[in-house]
């Protein structure tokens, strides 16, 4: 984690103020860290798999469980973690402008999609300033406790997700919603259904592995 704080520190006051501006609390998105969560998310998936691909031996770790494994290390969840321990929440609270209610701005620290979504932010962030190698090294630091969690345990986010609705009394149904390429390189896209309501997409060269992702995104919309 010393190294992503380090980085977090040199970032210019106006970059720093936008990495902990939730989109609420400016009348710009601009302003907000939503686009430089997207560019972190980009940057935390390339570090984590350049990290993998050579120290994992090909014959044990093809495409489909390398990518189980970073979706496990880089998940909603993941990213919540490491925020945490980035204390991402405190900050957050700090930057609240001074219309925001305490409680609003404590509700929203709670929540898993936006730290994750201001971890992100705070890898784009840095990104920008520090550039992709020092970056890449802070974020490989910053997750390696998910990295290992993930390579030791690996996550099953169907039956994550079908724990998950069990304590909400719900259920989970996997729908096939499109098919393309040769019967030898087939791609299935996959929707997990909830309610009536879509709340995870997945593909995959497999009907299992796109339900997974879907499963995977499901966990996360609902976390």
């Amino acid at each position: 984690m010393k190294l992503l704080n380090e980085l977090l520190q040199e970032l210019p006051e106006e970059l720093e103020r936008q990495v902990f501006t939730h989109a609420s609390w400016s009348e710009r998105s601009s302003d907000s860290y939503t686009r430089l969560a997207f560019l972190g998310d980009s940057v935390l998936a390339l570090a984590i798999t350049t990290h993998l691909y050579p120290r994992l031996e090909a014959e044990r770790f093809g495409a489909g469980r390398l990518t189980k494994i970073r979706a496990q290390a880089v998940s909603g969840l993941s990213c919540r973690m490491v925020a945490e321990r980035l204390e991402v929440p405190r900050r957050l609270q700090e930057a609240a402008p001074a219309g925001v209610e305490a409680s609003a701005a404590a509700a929203l620290v709670e929540t898993e999609r936006v730290l994750a979504s201001v971890i992100e932010a705070v890898i784009g962030a840095c990104y920008l300033q520090a550039g992709y190698e020092r970056t890449a090294a802070a974020v490989v630091q910053a997750f390696a406790p998910e990295i290992e969690q993930a390579l030791e345990h690996p996550l099953d986010f169907k039956s994550a997700l079908q724990e998950l609705l069990a304590r909400r009394g719900a259920e989970v149904s996997y729908e096939i919603t499109s098919e393309h390429g040769p019967p030898h390189d087939r791609t299935f896209e996959v929707a997990a259904n909830i309610d009536g309501r879509t709340l995870g997409k997945g593909s995959g060269r497999s009907k299992k592995h796109a339900e997974q992702e879907a499963a995977r995104q499901a966990v996360e919309e609902l976390g």
